[in-house]
């Protein structure tokens, strides 16, 4: 068996609950985190075919088994040094504004935090926490992990949740960036030039390709086979400004493609739904696609941070696409989406 043992920092707040919903150091979210990234580096080797790959999570990460056989263990064992709670509490302070076109009759300004954490935050006088309690950022802690010395994903995941990771309520925004550190880890994603040799190029594929399933299994690359992750040419003093940086890109690309207000399918909505005020109109509110533009915060070599921003592309699942054919029947399937198989 392997061991190592990281020091695991937050980037930025993290709203990451217990049962009695105060914010608490846990390794369950720990090891869901690590799941998510293995998957992402074991797809290929199963041949990007979800029935194989859950096999072989069952068999390394344990699985009970509903049907009266037998459980599997988790060959993966997680330990956190300390449990203590967060302690980023009361007022939120300063939550930098940006201009949101879409709020209020002529649009206004909103808050950065408030926008991307809605739900963990609240408005109350200003941006307040929802709940007593955060983890703040700059909180650390010793993560242990043990692992089969034949299972090589394990310590590509691990890579992956250093460069993508966050965990907790809202960290597809950015909340609960998490930063690892170790001598076996590379602090900062490559340079463009080193993508196909190394993990990015066996973790990614053509967007083409990625819209074949339902499922987030690769980073994407564009045509010209670039890699579909993008880093802020500007630098930050704190996670603050940063998370103000990826307001404006999410405002951006959320209200810069014309949408109607109740209409047909747009390419825009694969990327996320629903969209305030441009639902779709087979599928009113209620159909739910998870954002697949995520965003993190990253620490550099400098001391300063750098907004992340990576695109896990997937499919339309196929019953979204039914009843966008059944309500209207005139559209063409080349008019959609590609279609999950």
């Amino acid at each position: 068996m392997r061991t190592l043992e990281y020091k695991v920092t937050f980037t930025t707040p993290a709203f990451l609950g217990n049962a009695e919903q105060q914010a608490q150091w846990r390794t369950p979210p720990f090891k869901a985190l690590l799941r998510q990234w293995w998957r992402v580096a074991a797809a290929r080797d199963c041949a990007f075919n979800h029935a194989r790959l859950r096999e072989a999570e069952a068999r390394l990460f344990g699985a009970a088994n509903d049907k009266g056989g037998e459980s599997q263990k988790s060959q993966v064992r997680l330990r956190l040094d300390i449990w203590a709670q967060g302690t980023l509490q009361g007022i939120w302070g300063n939550d930098p504004r940006v201009d949101h076109p879409e709020v209020g009759p002529n649009g206004r300004e909103v808050g950065a935090h408030l926008y991307l954490g809605y739900g963990p935050l609240r408005y109350q006088q200003g941006t307040a926490l929802k709940a007593n309690v955060a983890i703040q950022s700059g909180e650390s802690a010793r993560l242990r992990l043990v692992w089969p010395d034949d299972e090589t994903a394990v310590a590509d995941a691990i890579q992956l949740m250093q460069w993508f990771g966050s965990l907790g309520g809202r960290s597809r925004n950015g909340w609960g960036s998490i930063s690892l550190e170790h001598a076996s880890i590379t602090a900062v994603i490559p340079a463009q030039a080193g993508i196909q040799n190394g993990l990015l190029g066996r973790v990614s594929r053509p967007l083409r390709e990625c819209l074949e399933l339902d499922w987030p299994h690769a980073l994407g690359r564009s045509a010209d086979n670039h890699l579909l992750v993008w880093r802020s040419k500007e630098t930050f003093s704190d996670w603050r400004a940063a998370m103000q940086a990826l307001a404006k890109v999410k405002i951006g690309f959320r209200t810069q493609l014309k949408l109607g207000a109740q209409g047909p399918f747009e390419r825009r909505h694969l990327l996320a739904y629903p969209v305030t005020n441009h639902a779709v109109q087979a599928w009113g509110n209620q159909s739910r696609l998870a954002n697949q533009l995520r965003f993190k915060v990253t620490p550099n070599a400098k001391g300063r941070v750098m907004a992340l921003i990576y695109h896990l592309p997937c499919g339309l699942p196929r019953p979204l696409a039914q009843e966008l054919r059944v309500q209207a029947p005139s559209v063409k399937d080349h008019d959609l989406p590609p279609v999950a198989r």
